[in-house]
């Protein structure tokens, strides 16, 4: 079977990170938490519950990611999966996500947060307004068949090293997504659950951390159709 690395970027969720560590299936071969300048207990706590914790003092979800790549470098597993560190995702969802993967019938998986299995408030208006914007513009300028940004999503090792990710801080979702549909490579969504997070949000529960992901998604989107960036 593949060898399944996970990257839980973590900053400040020292009350939920051991529940999501606890809860990835065993079909995960290693869990890596990224602690992304953490003033709490995250590392810690992680520790814990058998997860190998890195340190990131550059804060930036984007920053998080690419460290926990840079290690997966001296033992790259097949394909890897990440998802937040905060308990909104359903970390048991992670063998429905990564099945298309393992069938190789897609390189990358996306764990879409839809309205019928998502708890009520789990999303805030801006997030859904912002995602529907986003996929809206995908639609119209990839032909994408994306309905969601979702942190939890599975991706092939080979592929994911290809797409030479570079976004630092908010722009990481939508720019790997924007590289999946301009090499138009092949995708799919899988419906996932999706719950109100542990402690509030960094990015969503802030009017000054909605707009920056707002206005980073959506340059991100214009500038790359403009690029010749692949």
């Amino acid at each position: 079977m593949s060898k399944i690395a996970v990257i839980i970027p973590a900053f400040n969720e020292a009350l939920s990170i051991g529940q999501v560590v606890k809860a990835i299936p065993k079909s995960a071969d290693e869990i890596i938490v990224v602690n992304n300048a953490s003033t709490d207990q995250t590392t810690a706590v992680a520790k814990k519950h058998g997860a190998v914790v890195l340190e990131e003092k550059k804060l930036g979800y984007g920053y998080a990611c690419l460290k926990g790549i840079s290690y997966l470098e001296k033992n790259p597993p097949e394909i890897v999966v990440f998802l937040d560190g905060d308990y909104s995702d359903y970390p048991e969802d992670m063998d429905k996500i990564v099945a298309p993967l393992l069938k190789e019938k897609v390189v990358f998986s996306l764990g879409a947060r839809v309205q019928t299995l998502r708890e009520k408030g789990s999303l805030t208006p801006q997030q859904i307004f912002g995602n529907a914007l986003a996929c809206f513009l995908m639609r119209l300028l990839y032909r994408g068949t994306f309905t969601d940004l979702g942190p939890f999503r599975a991706i092939r090792w080979e592929t994911l090293k290809s797409l030479e990710m570079k976004d630092k801080t908010y722009g990481w979702t939508v720019e790997m997504q924007l590289k999946i549909l301009r090499r138009k490579l092949n995708y799919v969504e899988i419906p996932v659950r999706y719950r109100k997070r542990i402690g509030i949000s960094k990015v969503s529960g802030t009017l000054k951390g909605s707009l920056m992901a707002g206005y980073k998604i959506l340059t991100w989107i214009g500038q790359f159709y403009f690029s010749k960036w692949k």
